[in-house]
């Protein structure tokens, strides 16, 4: 927080009173002391930073008035909470005053059984400081490994400003929406109302589900990393998410931003694939760099938070080509990572449909509930007979030609509504129970037509929805 003559923001004042009689008696107004450290653990996903910070305050036996204001900040007063690191034994919280003429300022009572020096922790939400993540992803000239560099970016807008602060960045999911949520409701005439004891306790709660444990203990934060020393990024696992603890002391002003490096990795290796999948990329044959955040990738110390990737290419004349910009979900260590480059003009991609036809006719016989397939006693004399169902047989061939000068991996996922029978000799599977997989690699300079042959059970005839691949040869 910062002090000077014409801002008292979220400032704390130490009233030191020469007996334990009221405030309009003689008082002795401290010095406002700085803090001696800061640490914010930012939730990124729900607008909310834990701030814990430590002071030298020095108390008067009796009864001392501590003064906390939290004027044009986001700071949530239901929140904040006063903890003695020292003399604990001989220091007390005696009551908190919520003034009604000055609503965002508190009073704490604090009896002191001795004259001397305390070290306190404040802790308290608030909003208004947030972070993202954003990578450079660089792929040899031949597209076979990448640079991949992590980086976070650190904005407050929170009305404060902290210095020397060590940071915390959440990635993950966290359980203490509900518990913030039910404290951010409560008003301050509902504080007021509340029992000390309720109060301290939902609080309690709240501090224990949002405070981890710290790569470093606030008393060890000293002047911060050597300034000829890149930042690090220290990582820790906690079950449910993790926390990136910036390595040293960052100051955060107001209104600014700053950007950190994550993590670097190198030779990362990926592959290139071309895939069809019209529920996921439209109508189109696109080209994918496919990678894996996991240690065989020299990758997978931490999960990746949400983030945008910029992709680019060595062209190997010393400088680089730009090939998209995409914005990446939460990637769990072990889970994969896929950029989508966009249609390549040097592979084209058609779906030709070669012949149709119909057989398995079934007739329905005289209006009544009773079908006969054509070809069984008695089908092709009846008088009333119509039409009920057949199986309709379509033959594709999904033509790929490769210009790109080297072979390339075509993967084609598309769906068919209804029952069908898939034939194809390549060896589909199935993506869900509507929709077929199939592989095939086409080589540089060529041209290849994967035939398949789709039949569909209509009408009367027809069966469950989904589709049963065999593996057969088809031609055209």
């Amino acid at each position: 927080m910062k002090y000077h003559q014409t801002s008292f923001v979220a400032s704390i004042c130490l009233v030191l009173l020469c007996g334990a009689t009221a405030r309009a008696r003689n008082v002795d107004l401290s010095t406002v002391p700085k803090r001696a450290t800061v640490q914010l653990t930012i939730y990124n996903s729900e607008d909310l930073t834990l701030v814990r910070e430590t002071r030298s305050l020095t108390f008067k036996k009796g009864l001392n008035p501590l003064q906390f204001s939290w004027a044009n900040t986001l700071i949530d007063p239901t929140s904040v909470e006063l903890k003695f690191l020292s003399n604990a034994d001989k220091l007390s919280v005696v009551d908190t005053t919520f003034p009604h003429d000055k609503p965002q300022m508190l009073y704490w009572n604090v009896q002191s059984d001795v004259d001397g020096e305390a070290r306190v922790e404040i802790t308290y939400f608030t909003s208004g400081i947030t972070w993202s993540a954003d990578y450079a992803a660089i792929a040899d000239k031949d597209e076979k490994s990448m640079s991949l560099d992590g980086f976070v970016r650190v904005t407050n807008n929170s009305g404060e400003e902290y210095e020397n602060a060590q940071v915390r960045l959440v990635v993950g999911t966290i359980n203490l929406v509900e518990k913030i949520a039910q404290l951010a409701r409560i008003s301050t005439n509902d504080v007021l109302r509340m029992a000390e004891r309720d109060r301290g306790e939902l609080r309690t709660r709240a501090l224990k589900d949002a405070v981890a444990p710290a790569s470093h203990p606030m008393g060890a934060m000293g002047g911060g990393a050597d300034a000829a020393k890149e930042k690090e990024i220290i990582k820790e696992g906690l079950s449910e998410y993790f926390i990136y603890t910036i390595e040293g002391t960052e100051t955060i002003n107001n209104g600014w931003s700053k950007r950190m490096r994550s993590f670097e990795g190198k030779a990362v290796p990926f592959k290139v694939q071309y895939r069809y999948r019209p529920a996921e990329y439209g109508d189109q044959l696109v080209r994918m760099y496919l990678l894996t955040n996991d240690k065989e990738s020299k990758l997978g110390s931490t999960p990746l938070p949400d983030g945008t990737v910029r992709v680019f290419r060595d062209n190997g004349r010393g400088g680089l080509s730009y090939l998209t910009s995409q914005s990446v979900k939460y990637i769990p260590i072990g889970d994969k990572i896929e950029l989508n480059l966009g249609a390549d003009p040097n592979v084209l991609f058609d779906l030709i449909k070669l012949r149709s036809s119909r057989d398995e006719i079934w007739m329905q016989v005289n209006g009544a509930n009773v079908f006969r397939r054509v070809g069984q006693p008695g089908a092709n004399v009846e008088v009333n007979a119509t039409v009920a169902g057949w199986d309709a047989h379509e033959a594709y061939a999904q033509r790929v030609r490769n210009y790109t000068g080297k072979p390339i991996e075509v993967e084609v996922r598309r769906s068919w509504p209804g029952h069908v029978v898939m034939r194809s000799g390549l060896k589909p599977r199935l993506h869900d129970f509507q929709t077929p997989q199939f592989t095939a690699t086409v080589d540089a300079g060529k041209k290849a037509d994967l035939l398949f042959e789709i039949v569909r059970h209509e009408g009367h005839n027809a069966k469950q929805n989904n589709v049963t691949l065999e593996d057969a040869e088809v031609r055209p």
